[in-house]
């Protein structure tokens, strides 16, 4: 007589067809942030604004307007140069209390910058209370890429 195999317990069937679960964010500190590094989640205040391009649609009607400026933000641990990119222009604006989801820092000769590309998100939220240490700018320390010979 020919045995059938047990049916599989329910909880692997629902492993298998169950979403994972998304995770809580790990909120990180300016002062914690490293050259090269990705997957960011920041709760920062805008010190400042300076829009650094701005392009209109003069070349083609098909081309988008394309806005770049340069934000001071920080925390109550250090300030960095944010690069906010078209629609996060006009969230960026001086006094505003932004959370910025999986931020990623990049090297513009030679120095830290923050960008979320699209990817990430840029959220306005609540005023913080913390004060922004302003003298702690990451932006200005200067990193030089070294080519390390292994024998």
């Amino acid at each position: 007589m020919a045995t059938t195999p047990p049916p599989a317990p329910p909880s692997e069937q629902q492993q298998s067809n169950a979403k994972p679960a998304l995770r809580k964010p790990e909120f990180k500190k300016v002062d914690q942030l490293k050259p090269g590094t990705t997957g960011h989640t920041l709760v920062v205040k805008v010190v400042s604004s300076n829009t650094v391009l701005a392009k209109g649609r003069s070349v083609s009607q098909h081309l988008r307007h394309t806005r770049i400026a340069e934000c001071l933000v920080g925390d109550e641990t250090a300030a960095i140069v944010f690069t906010a990119r078209n629609e996060q222009v006009d969230l960026m604006q001086p006094g505003a209390t932004v959370i910025l989801r999986n931020a990623k820092i990049d090297m513009f000769k030679g120095s830290m910058r923050l960008a979320v590309d699209k990817w990430g998100r840029v959220e306005v939220t609540e005023p913080a209370k913390f004060v922004v240490k302003e003298d702690n700018n990451l932006s200005l320390v200067e990193y030089e890429l070294v080519n390390v010979v292994e024998e």
